[in-house]
Order: structure tokens, then sequence, then C-alpha cells
């Protein structure tokens, strides 16, 4: 398999778990007014599945060259 088809693969995949991850029923179970070290708990989410995303992506992308 070509690495540039697969590496387009992987990115297709971490884009379509961004975009379950980023719908509405996930956000629904974190938008509770709970805080944690005190950051509302459905910021603290957006933020670390964000951060998530962009890591999976540069590990996605370095990997292959």
């Amino acid at each position: 398999m070509n690495k540039y088809r697969l590496k387009g693969q992987q990115l297709a995949v971490v884009f379509i778990m961004g975009c379950l991850l980023f719908n509405y029923p996930l956000l629904f179970v974190f938008s509770h007014n709970t805080l944690v070290w005190g950051i509302p708990l459905l910021y603290l989410y957006i933020f670390i599945t964000w951060a998530l995303m962009i890591t999976l992506m540069i590990i996605i992308i370095e990997r292959h060259k």
C-alpha cells in the first residue's frame, strides 16, 4: 500500500473521530456545572480533545516522513 494513501486514511480516521467527539451527545455528557481545577468540565473536555487530535495528526504526519 502506498505510504501517502495510508497516511491519508489515518488522517481521515482522526477527522471522523473528531467529528464524533465534538458532536452533541458527548458534549451534552460534559455540559454540567462541574469545575475541575477551577475550569468548567465542558471547556476542559474540549481543550483536551482538541490537543489530543492535534497530537495524533502530528504523530501520523511525522511518522511517515
